[in-house]
């Protein structure tokens, strides 16, 4: 059965925005990674000022497998992964510059 949020979400593009890319540290995440792809784990940790590890761990698997980001593993040793944005993704920049652009004329 259908509820009436699914519903909802499906025909309004905030809440379904809104439900795939909710939450603390997500936009971040993706901010980070736009100004510096491919990034790895420890420059995105540090980056992403306030993320615990573990967090940042979890969102990033969750990111990945909404096929937001890609995680590029790389068989070297000592072991490199690698982030990057997916194309859909890559469609949120103007947003972000946008973002960038308002805030920095209401400071």
């Amino acid at each position: 059965m259908v509820t009436n949020d699914r519903l909802e979400e499906k025909y309004c593009p905030v809440k379904r925005f809104t439900h795939i890319l909710g939450g603390k540290w997500k936009l971040p995440i993706i901010n980070s990674i736009r100004k510096h792809e491919p990034v790895r784990f420890g420059k995105l940790h540090q980056l992403t000022n306030g993320i615990s590890r573990k967090v940042l761990s979890s969102q990033l698997k969750e990111l990945e497998q909404d096929g937001l980001i890609v995680r590029n593993q790389f068989l070297e040793v000592p072991p490199r992964v690698e982030y990057s944005l997916t194309p859909p993704t890559k469609k949120l920049c103007p947003v972000f510059n946008a973002i960038e652009e308002w805030t920095t004329e209401i400071v």
